[in-house]
């Protein structure tokens, strides 16, 4: 079997064909403390700054081992782009979103106009371009943004969930207005070189909201999204937190290439329901990468892999203080599992 590039690989596998191996890669945030300290970069400077974000990036790739390089690391820039008040991250912890700009319709009118190259998500563009011009021959360069329903909700606040059961024109107005700034966003990344492109969308969930309003709210926004990232041929990943069981037909059926799944969710379940999507998972951040041995997290790995997923992966965002070696304990179980 011909041996592929890191490149090819994790495209073929998302894009439904065969590969030689498994790729060893993380759709999800990838920065660790141990990274910074080697590379130098720490966080919060490396959310904001392009040279940091760079350096952190690789070190994902040159310390651990992943096959890939992905930016962001958080989820903050596109609400803190359009004036959300944010907290700020630490060295160990992300920033996160506590005011917001949205109440009315007339609210997001306000905010439309808007120029994509300023602030950090013109940051995270101009380091996905360099990114891809030092390793885009042969890694997969992975770009990242908060889907259109939790950007909503960073953008309306904690009003959302109500909005959505008591307001329908408000509600599908501003996910017309996150979508509308999600395609924008992506085409940027994909311009500058992103050769995948992840959609975090943590807070559209099927089990939090039910199948109505996901339906209504959340399929056809994703699929709009899709639609316009396919028409440059990149394939995209989603990801939604909790167990995502219920929905995955639902989460599926926007033509996303690629679903990741929490530690919630059984994975031999979950590669039942799936027809097309890889299915990438979802090794526990917390209580397997962080806390566990490199020794129990290849014991857990194997089950995992025996259970069908397409891509061992973390089930959500790694966690900071997790051991380098830790990870490369995943990484290895993953180069080394034939399909």
């Amino acid at each position: 079997m011909v041996e592929y590039t890191p490149k090819e690989r994790f495209v073929r596998v998302l894009t439904g064909k065969t590969v030689d191996r498994m790729p060893a890669v993380s759709v999800t945030q990838t920065a660790t403390v141990e990274q910074m300290e080697a590379c130098g970069a720490f966080w919060p400077e490396a959310n904001e700054n392009a040279e940091k974000m760079i350096a952190l990036a690789e070190a994902g790739h040159t310390e651990v081992g992943f096959e890939s390089v992905r930016v962001p690391f958080d989820i903050t820039a596109e609400a803190e782009f359009f004036g959300c008040k944010i907290k700020a991250g630490t060295k160990v912890q992300q920033p996160s979103v506590v005011g917001h700009v949205v109440s009315t319709v007339e609210d997001i009118e306000k905010l439309k106009g808007y120029d994509i190259n300023k602030g950090r998500i013109g940051v995270i563009c101009d380091a996905i371009k360099i990114l891809t011009n030092k390793y885009g021959d042969d890694l997969p360069i992975i770009g990242s943004m908060i889907g259109p329903f939790s950007l909503a909700q960073h953008l309306n606040g904690d009003n959302w969930f109500m909005a959505i059961l008591t307001d329908e024109a408000f509600g599908l107005a501003l996910m017309k207005f996150t979508t509308n700034f999600n395609i924008a966003y992506a085409k940027k990344m994909i311009g500058n070189g992103a050769d995948i492109m992840v959609i975090i969308d943590p807070t559209a969930s099927y089990q939090l909201i039910g199948p109505e309003y996901y339906e209504k709210f959340v399929v056809p926004f994703h699929k709009e999204i899709v639609d316009e990232i396919h028409e440059f041929n990149v394939p995209t990943v989603l990801h939604i937190c909790g167990n995502t069981t219920a929905g995955l037909s639902l989460m599926e059926s926007c033509g996303v290439d690629g679903i990741s799944v929490d530690q919630t969710v059984d994975i031999a379940t979950a590669a039942s329901k799936l027809e097309k999507a890889a299915l990438i998972g979802n090794l526990d951040p917390v209580n397997m990468l962080w806390k566990q041995t490199p020794e129990v997290i290849k014991e857990e790995s194997k089950k995992v892999l025996d259970s069908g997923v397409d891509v061992l992966a973390p089930g959500c965002g790694i966690v900071s203080k997790t051991p380098t070696v830790n990870l490369q304990a995943m990484v290895e179980m993953a180069k080394n599992h034939k399909y």
